[in-house]
């Protein structure tokens, strides 16, 4: 339990929140590209950049709820 509230979940939802829809902006950018593969290599890149950015979220959720990035 936590002694006193602070701000570190709020913020970190909010700068989650940006991130992400900055992560798929850049995705939806990339398409351009992307769309231009064979349709399986479309699959294993989509697929691929469907799982990359849960790489940093354990980490980033283990901050908000106590202020330690480990």
């Amino acid at each position: 339990m936590r002694d006193k509230p602070t701000l570190r979940i709020p913020l970190g939802v909010l700068a989650l929140t940006f991130c992400l829809a900055l992560y798929a902006a850049a995705v939806v950018w990339a398409s351009q590209w992307i769309e231009q593969l064979h349709t399986l290599l479309q699959a294993a890149v989509y697929l691929t950049l469907g799982v990359v950015w849960l790489l940093p979220l354990r980490r980033f959720l283990i901050w908000m709820e106590t202020g330690r990035w480990g």
